[in-house]
C-alpha cells in the first residue's frame, strides 16, 4: 500500500483522474464506489463519471421506486446487470444483493472510509437539504422531518448503525480471492488528501 499525500492532490476535477488511476497512470474502465450512507459516494461517482466521460450508475436510483417501494430483488439484479454490461462505468452503492454482479466486473473499488463525526455531519446536512430542497432525492421519494428524525426508517439512524459494520466488513470482503483482482483506494479524508492504495493481482 502507499499513501497519496496533500502534495499530490489538487482537488480539481482533472485531479481525480490522477488520484484513482491504474498502476500505469491510466484511468480504470470500471469503478465501484462504496462507503457508509452520507459519506459522499454519489458526489464523487458523478465527478468521476464526468471526468472519464462514462455512465454513472447510482444503485439507489435503480432500487427505490416511487413511494419508497423497493424494487424486487430479481428485477433489481437484472437492472444492475444491464446497467453494467458496458466497457466503462462508475457504480455507487453498497448493496450486497448485487455485489456479486458489480465487483467481479469492476477494475477498482473506491472505499470512502471517513470518521464517525464526519459521516454523521454529512448525512444530517444532506438530509436537511433534501427535506427543504426543491427536488426529491429519487423520483416519487420525498424525505420528511418525521421520517428522518423521528422514525426507525431514518437514514441518519441507518448510517449510525452501519458505520462500524462497514469498517469491519469491507477489509474482509476485499481480501476474498474473488475480489483480489481489484485495485482498492481507501479514502480516509473528505478532501481526498489521504488515500491508501492496494493494487490488485491480475
Amino acid at each position: 500500500m502507499r499513501m497519496v499525500s496533500d502534495m499530490e492532490n489538487d482537488n480539481s476535477m482533472q485531479g481525480l483522474q490522477s488520484l484513482f488511476c491504474a498502476e500505469d497512470g491510466e484511468p480504470h474502465d470500471r469503478y465501484v464506489v462504496v462507503g457508509t450512507s452520507g459519506s459522499g459516494k454519489t458526489t464523487l461517482s458523478a465527478a468521476l463519471a464526468a471526468v472519464f466521460g462514462c455512465p454513472h450508475v447510482e444503485l439507489d436510483v435503480i432500487h427505490w421506486l416511487p413511494g419508497w417501494e423497493m424494487m424486487p430483488d430479481k428485477e433489481f439484479r437484472e437492472a444492475v446487470e444491464q446497467a453494467t454490461v458496458g466497457n466503462q462505468w462508475v457504480v455507487d452503492g453498497n448493496y450486497s444483493k448485487v455485489r456479486d454482479v458489480t465487483w467481479p466486473r469492476a477494475d477498482a473499488v473506491i472505499w470512502l472510509d471517513f470518521s464517525f463525526p464526519v459521516v454523521m455531519s454529512r448525512i444530517i446536512w444532506r438530509t436537511l437539504r433534501r427535506i427543504f430542497g426543491p427536488a426529491d432525492p429519487f423520483e416519487g421519494c420525498q424525505e420528511t422531518l418525521r421520517q428522518q428524525f423521528f422514525s426507525r426508517d431514518s437514514v441518519i439512524l441507518w448510517a449510525a448503525k452501519t458505520w462500524r459494520r462497514r469498517r469491519r466488513e469491507y477489509p474482509e470482503l476485499l481480501d476474498r480471492p474473488e475480489y483480489r483482482h481489484l485495485d482498492v483506494f481507501r479514502v480516509t479524508r473528505p478532501n481526498l488528501s489521504a488515500i491508501e492504495i492496494r493494487r490488485g493481482v491480475r
